[in-house]
């Protein structure tokens, strides 16, 4: 499975459609669910919640500024590669704070799509697309170019 944790819900209609659409096509591949929580004004009280959410055996991929930049085929790479020795892959997207240390503390992976700052619900879009690729990388198929 793979699972997105993120802090917020989505305000705008075009942003639901985006991250529903994506969420669609990724139905054909993998189970995939979408956890949203509420924001916090404290990073410690939205860890409580994001750890509330994490199993024994996920595979954690925190996004993070000071992550790894892979390319497309390194991302689909490292997403079949995992899947051999875990069952579940989650994502923790945090909030306008960033997240908290104890949440870094538990990532396997550090990721990160750019050194810009992107809005908390078009990223959720962004990274929703990119597994997508990862998931038509790894199945031969047309669509990355």
């Amino acid at each position: 499975m793979i699972k997105i944790i993120c802090l917020g819900k989505l305000k705008e209609k075009y942003l639901e459609e985006l991250v529903n659409d994506y969420l669609k096509r990724l139905s054909k591949y993998h189970k995939i669910e979408l956890i949203e929580l509420k924001d916090e004004d404290n990073l410690e009280k939205e860890a409580v919640n994001i750890k509330k959410h994490i199993g024994s055996n996920e595979f954690i991929i925190t996004l993070e500024i000071e992550g790894t930049s892979p390319s497309s085929e390194d991302f689909a790479s490292l997403i079949s590669k995992t899947f051999i020795n875990y069952s579940t892959i989650t994502f923790i997207i945090g909030s306008s704070l960033g997240l908290s240390p104890s949440i870094k503390e538990l990532s396997n992976y550090k990721l990160s799509f750019s050194n810009l700052t992107f809005p908390h619900g078009l990223f959720r879009g962004i990274l929703l697309e990119q597994i997508y690729r990862a998931f038509k990388i790894n199945n031969h198929e047309t669509y990355h170019k």
